[in-house]
């Protein structure tokens, strides 16, 4: 049975919202920064807004188990479930201490391995996108004003050529490979989980991703991605799963190459690539 509804949703926005408004706090002084046994940035930020989401999913979903990005680097990791959340509390840490405004609060919720329900929020330049069961929106968050839901969905192929996104952070030799594949038209660099949401709007068309990456990282783009109408595949074609457990040689909840499009001829182009 499904959790997924309009009111959890609502939650997740007002939650997603919160936890912005804790993450703009500490932009707004000196940022002090710590890093992680696999040498990834992290800062106060992200520790307390996990803290509220945490605390505002277990209101909003008693015993649904939650994987959070920060819990599980503390080795705070629920058992395996049908349903889970996934929580990355400040994704683009290196954006948030760049001080670039790309840096979002990734919220979803994954049933039987699939993103249902997903909010991205970018405090910093005041943009919210969300996706589940009846489609996908975005809002303006100025302060204490939240503007107007506003529908949002994938584009048609633009005929002239499509925009590919490609990560700020995160340049591989294997996406330089995938640019012939396609007709661009135009390319943007862009930070975190933004590049799905992008998409979602109309405002792109496909972003490649041949690094790493885990599933907190993509989780909640993919659901409003998915809930705009388009799609996030492996890059060989078939559907990408969460809830990655138990593989040898690779870490839980971390995932392998994807490509997230508008349009599914945009991932059948690069096959030959994976």
């Amino acid at each position: 049975m499904t959790i997924a509804n309009q009111d959890l949703l609502d939650g997740l926005v007002a939650a997603s919202i919160e936890a912005g408004c804790v993450i703009l706090d500490v932009y707004a002084r000196p940022i002090d920064v710590a890093f992680k046994a696999d040498a990834s940035p992290v800062t106060e930020a992200d520790g307390l807004a996990e803290a509220v989401l945490l605390a505002a999913l277990e209101h909003l979903a008693p015993g649904v188990p939650v994987v959070a990005e920060e819990s599980v680097a503390a080795g705070r990791v629920p058992p395996a479930a049908d349903s889970f959340f996934l929580v990355d509390p400040l994704d683009g840490t290196k954006e948030f201490i760049h001080r670039n405004g790309e840096f979002t609060v990734n919220v979803a919720l994954i049933e039987h391995g699939v993103p249902v329900m997903g909010v991205v929020y970018a405090p910093a330049i005041g943009r919210l996108f969300a996706g589940g069961p009846q489609g996908a929106f975005e809002m303006v968050v100025e302060g204490d004003a939240i503007g107007t839901r506003r529908p949002i969905h994938v584009r048609d192929l633009p005929s002239e050529g499509v925009t590919l996104l490609l990560s700020r952070s995160h340049a591989t030799a294997a996406t330089d490979a995938f640019l012939p594949a396609v007709a661009v038209a135009n390319r943007q660099v862009i930070g975190s989980s933004l590049k799905f949401c992008l998409i979602a709007a109309g405002e792109a068309d496909v972003y490649p991703r041949f690094g790493p990456t885990m599933e907190w990282d993509t989780a909640a783009g993919d659901a409003v991605l998915r809930a705009a109408g388009g799609i996030v595949m492996l890059s060989d074609g078939t559907p990408f799963p969460y809830g990655k457990r138990d593989r040898p040689g690779l870490a839980d909840f971390a995932n392998p190459s994807f490509i997230a499009a508008s349009d599914r001829r945009l991932v059948a182009f690069t096959r030959d690539l994976a």
